[in-house]
């Protein structure tokens, strides 16, 4: 499945007139594997022994330009670093308040909420964003054997 992503990603690249570089390719394959919405610095750190001349520049170059073609969204959480998401759907998020960790869930109820939030409002809604906050399973792991 990954494969398919990163072909159509590439190919959605190469249509809007992008060059694909080694670089682009690896960045963007990562994000595409990894799905655990890494910052640009996790990237960097993944990559720069294959590509010991790349900079954390570099990173958030290529992030800059998956973001603008609308392959990736940019999550900002407050102080903390920009995580990126490669969007292949529309889907929320789980945030561990100890470790940051994000994992994705799907739940299909919400355009109603859009077009509830639309009607009352008279706004034109263009997204929403979910995300829900807890301990995720190895955190609470391990709270249990501190105690």
């Amino acid at each position: 499945m990954t494969e398919v992503h990163l072909r159509d990603a590439l190919d959605t690249l190469k249509s809007t007139g992008v060059r694909i570089t080694p670089q682009r390719h690896a960045i963007l394959e990562f994000i595409i594997q990894t799905m655990s919405h890494p910052t640009a610095d996790d990237i960097y750190k993944a990559l720069e022994s294959k590509f010991p001349s790349m900079s954390v520049a570099t990173v958030y170059n290529n992030l800059r330009v998956f973001r603008e073609a609308g392959l990736v969204k940019e999550l900002n959480y407050g102080d903390k670093s920009s995580r990126f998401d490669f969007i292949t759907n529309d889907h929320y998020h789980m945030i561990c308040n100890a470790c940051g960790k994000i994992v994705d869930f799907h739940y299909p109820g919400l355009d109603e909420v859009e077009h509830l939030a639309s009607h009352l409002t008279g706004y034109d809604v263009t997204s929403h964003r979910m995300e829900i906050y807890g301990t995720c399973p190895t955190c609470k792991e391990q709270a249990t054997k501190v105690q």
